[in-house]
């Protein structure tokens, strides 16, 4: 009996598709930006008082939290697209 498969490399990341993740990741990124650009305009205009109330809650380390993650995030969009262009001029120099 004879195999009638051949060996196939596996296809390597699409170039469109990853310009179309890195783009939405982006956006998000901007958005979640934005976001926290507004909070702090909108506690600026708190009393002392008030901003320090809110400063302690739990939902405020969140906020922080994920701000800190996003931060983390931004540099993690940007090697993942180093490495999707690398990816595509190594496939393309292959081919």
């Amino acid at each position: 009996m004879t195999d009638d498969r051949t060996d196939t490399e596996t296809p390597g990341p699409n170039n469109d598709q990853a310009e179309l993740a890195h783009s939405i990741i982006e956006s998000l990124l901007d958005h979640t930006r934005v976001v926290s650009d507004l909070i702090a305009v909108m506690a600026q205009a708190l009393d002392s008082d008030t901003t320090k109330a809110l400063t302690q809650t739990a939902q405020w380390q969140a906020y922080l939290e994920s701000r800190r993650q996003m931060e983390r995030t931004r540099a993690d969009v940007e090697k993942f697209a180093n490495e999707m262009k690398q990816l595509s001029e190594n496939s393309s120099n292959t081919n």
